[in-house]
């Protein structure tokens, strides 16, 4: 029996955002809107999000004795997350630099602070191990040193699945990516994984990341919808047409919905079809934790 149906292993930054006209250049400034202090990293908006729509979800991370850091735990606590896992000290918290153009689209610039202390040593104490046995489904990425992604997947149960988001991408050690069931990338970070033969479709990088040895893949194709792979097959996920206003937090929300219906025993195609639609929700709002839905608006779609 499991005690939770997601724990999040990742980052929990403090996101900085500012609206432009449009991105700067090299050598070149802009001028932007107000700063906009959110809640935000991959694993901090990976957990709100499945909280958000209605799964027993825990964090496991690490955070700085700041304001930051507080302002984080406040917004896990009031969407329900488990914060027993989240450890404080060694470090500011992390902090993003984000600008968003009208279009929606941002760029980001990550400072790990306190997420590049969390280490293997932390996976294996209490109460990360604790937490890991008690969990259907672990999510992480890789905001985090890849040494302690590692060892989250050695200290995986049997029956648990492992969802993985290699973001920011970098080569994959084959032990982890035996382990994802799915590995989930968009474009830019299916070619950084496979490097030069990574193809020129999402079909062919589909097939090339499961001959790298992943049990399922996953590519998002932003608004041309998803791709989904494992050994049975390739499926197109068509994307939900929304007037977007923000992408910040698209990704994270996708992931989280994908492994929430992934551990409620949906199959990989189902389950990326409502993440689709969860992702369609939380573009056309501003912000990234602030985007979230409920599983009511989902239905609304």
């Amino acid at each position: 029996m499991f005690e939770y149906d997601l724990l999040v292993v990742g980052s929990a930054n403090a996101d900085l955002v500012i609206g432009v006209e449009r991105r700067p250049g090299a050598g070149e400034t802009v001028l932007g809107s107000d700063l906009a202090l959110h809640p935000g990293g991959k694993g901090a908006n990976q957990a709100v999000a499945a909280a958000r729509l209605g799964a027993r979800t825990a964090l496991l991370a690490r955070i700085g004795d700041d304001a930051h850091g507080r302002l984080l735990l406040d917004s896990q606590r009031a969407a329900g997350v488990d914060t027993s896992g989240v450890l404080v000290g060694g470090a500011p918290t992390g902090v993003a630099l984000i600008t968003v153009d009208p279009s929606g689209d941002n760029s980001i610039v990550v400072s790990p602070g306190a997420n590049g202390r969390l280490t293997p040593d932390d996976i294996r104490a209490a109460p990360a191990a604790a937490l890991l046995s008690a969990s259907r489904v672990v999510s992480t990425q890789l905001e985090i040193p890849l040494e302690t992604v590692t060892e989250v997947v050695r200290g995986l149960r049997p029956g648990t699945r492992f969802v993985l988001n290699p973001s920011p991408p970098r080569e994959l050690p084959e032990d982890v990516l035996a382990a994802c069931d799915p590995l989930i990338v968009n474009e830019h970070e299916a070619q950084v994984v496979l490097g030069a033969d990574a193809g020129a479709t999402p079909e062919e990088w589909a097939g090339a990341l499961l001959a790298l040895g992943p049990r399922s893949v996953v590519v998002t194709l932003g608004e041309e919808g998803a791709l989904v792979a494992d050994a049975s097959g390739t499926a197109r996920v068509p994307a939900v047409k929304v007037n977007v206003v923000d992408t910040t937090g698209a990704g994270d929300s996708f992931t989280a919905a994908l492994a929430c219906r992934l551990g409620a025993g949906d199959s990989l195609a189902d389950s990326a079809a409502y993440a689709a639609r969860v992702g369609a929700v939380a573009v056309t709002r501003e912000g990234a934790q602030a985007s979230f839905p409920t599983t009511e608006e989902v239905a609304a779609v």
